[in-house]
Parts: structure tokens; C-alpha cells; sequence
């Protein structure tokens, strides 16, 4: 089983669109039945509204705990509001109340307590998605507004998808990346074999691309890079070709700005379903060719 994970510096570089594209790629050819998806950009996950799959099971996903405080036990002393430091016990109506989005679980204010009133508790921030795509099963994610820990919901949607690869013997997972350098990537990345980075031909685009690479060769999974809205700013492009060409990183591929691709979206739809003469469309099928071969190599 191999895992690709399609990555970029920052939000907006057109990830999930190649995610998508490679999808339809990957279903048309020797990975057809053999492939599951993961959207692991559990902040702003929008994969499924390219694919329109069908949900199939959905599970809570719990992480951290905030403070509760039993009112019958509260003898209202103030010792909690003046030990937290986040201003997340405010003062109501004669009774001390905990703000679930200020609270940062600390739990000073447990310790603080005289009469044992406040206790943690586990709590709610998301979902665990597994949906049934035209491609093959997806597995997908979100965060309640609000809430943290999103590297712990893409390690735990990698780690079902993994279990659902290798209990069907799937022999491709290809996993649509958060974007940026953080925890979540780093979550994403983990054990890949290999990444993908998406960019554009800009300057931000370029920094944005070192940042994302140095934080892929450190994990040690080989990288490669595809440059979107490559005949914007081709001075830019040479750019990034230069960097990439230093650093020994292979660039499979441009693909040409094509509003084909908004169109696609807007039908929901991959730009290589939707319209597979496209510019983008034909740039993006000899990238996955070229993507491909790598992973089979």
C-alpha cells in the first residue's frame, strides 16, 4: 500500500482540486477499486464537496476537557476566577459559570477549588466522517467552530483510513493535505511515501513552498512539486523551477490557469471529469502520470 499526500504552503494553491483530478485519474486506471481517499484538512475540509459522497457512518471525536462546575457544591468563594488566567469563569447571576470557548483545560482552577466543585470533563469537538464516493471510500473530518487539537483528528482520520486500506488490501491512499507548516501537516505527512506540493508562481508562493518542503524532508518522505496558474507570472514559475532544480526536487508538472476548474467545482465535480480536454485537465492528467509512475516505481 502506498500513501501520496497532496500538500501546499498555504490555503487556496488549488490542493483539492488535484486531489480531486487525481481521484478520477486514479479510478480510470490500474488503481481502479484500489484507492481510498482521506481529506485530512480537518479545519476546512471541502474534498467532499467535489466528490458529493454518501455518508456511510459518522463517530464523535473527543479531545481535551474543559471545567464544570457542580452548582450544588459551589459555595461561590471566587477562588476559581481569581487563579484562571483565561478569564473563562465570569461571574452570573450570584454564581460562577465556566465559558466552554475561553476555557484552555488547565485545570488550575480544580486544584484551587476548597469544596472539590470543579471537575474536568472530556468533551465533543468534532467528527469522524467514512462516506462512499464514485472513486471509493472517503474517509473525512471537521472540528466544531472553536475548537483545537485538529492534528490529533487527522492522525486518528489517517489511522482508519490506513486500517481500511490494508483490511481490504487497497494498494493506493491518496490524502488531500491541510495546508501550512503545523501540527495538522505534520499529522498528514507522517509516514507518507509521498508528498505532492501544490504552489502557485508567486513570491509568497515560493516561500510559502520552502517552508512546506523543509518540513517534508525533515519527516525524510521524497517530494514533488506541481505549480498551478503557471502562465500567470511565468517569471515567477522559472522561480520556483530554479529553487526546486537546487534542492534536487523534481517539478512534474505546470498547470495553466483554466477557469474550466471553477466550473467543475461550481457542478461538483473533478476538472478531468468535467471537461477532460480542458488545458488543466490535460496538464493535471500528465502529472498524475508522471506522480504515478513514481509511486510505482
Amino acid at each position: 500500500m502506498k500513501q501520496l499526500v497532496i500538500l501546499s504552503g498555504k490555503g487556496g494553491t488549488g490542493k483539492t482540486s488535484v486531489t480531486a483530478a487525481f481521484a478520477h485519474l486514479a479510478a480510470q486506471g490500474r488503481f481502479a477499486g484500489q484507492m481510498l481517499l482521506v481529506d485530512a484538512d480537518v479545519d476546512a475540509a471541502n474534498l467532499e464537496l467535489v466528490l458529493q459522497p454518501d455518508v456511510l457512518d459518522s463517530q464523535p471525536f473527543r479531545g481535551g476537557q474543559i471545567a464544570v462546575i457542580d452548582q450544588d457544591r459551589c459555595v461561590t468563594c471566587g477562588d476559581c476566577e481569581s487563579v484562571c488566567r483565561f478569564d473563562a469563569i465570569i461571574e452570573s447571576k450570584g454564581q460562577f459559570v465556566i465559558d466552554p470557548i475561553a476555557c484552555d483545560g488547565c485545570a488550575a482552577c480544580v486544584y484551587q477549588c476548597p469544596t472539590a466543585s470543579i471537575s474536568m470533563q472530556e468533551q465533543t469537538i468534532g467528527e469522524c466522517t467514512l462516506s462512499e464516493s464514485r472513486y471509493g471510500s472517503l474517509h473525512h473530518a471537521h472540528l466544531y467552530p472553536g475548537q483545537e487539537n485538529s492534528g490529533k483528528l487527522v492522525t486518528q482520520v489517517r489511522q482508519r483510513a490506513r486500517q481500511q486500506a490494508l483490511d481490504k488490501q487497497r494498494q493506493l491512499v491518496i490524502v488531500d493535505g491541510p495546508p501550512g507548516i503545523g501540527c495538522p501537516v505534520i499529522a498528514a505527512v507522517s509516514g507518507a511515501d509521498l508528498a505532492l506540493l501544490v504552489t502557485e508562481p508567486t513570491v509568497a508562493g515560493l516561500h510559502d513552498l520552502r517552508r512546506a518542503l523543509q518540513t517534508v524532508q525533515h519527516f525524510g518522505v521524497p517530494a514533488l512539486v506541481c505549480i498551478n496558474k503557471a502562465d500567470v507570472y511565468p517569471a515567477g514559475t522559472q522561480d520556483i523551477e530554479d529553487a526546486c532544480r537546487a534542492q534536487g526536487i523534481t517539478t512534474v508538472g505546470q498547470i495553466p490557469f483554466d477557469l474550466t476548474i471553477a466550473s467543475a467545482m461550481i457542478a461538483g465535480e473533478s476538472v478531468t471529469a468535467f471537461c477532460p480536454d480542458a488545458p488543466a485537465s490535460l496538464a493535471l492528467s500528465a502529472i498524475w502520470e508522471r506522480v504515478a509512475a513514481v509511486l510505482s516505481a
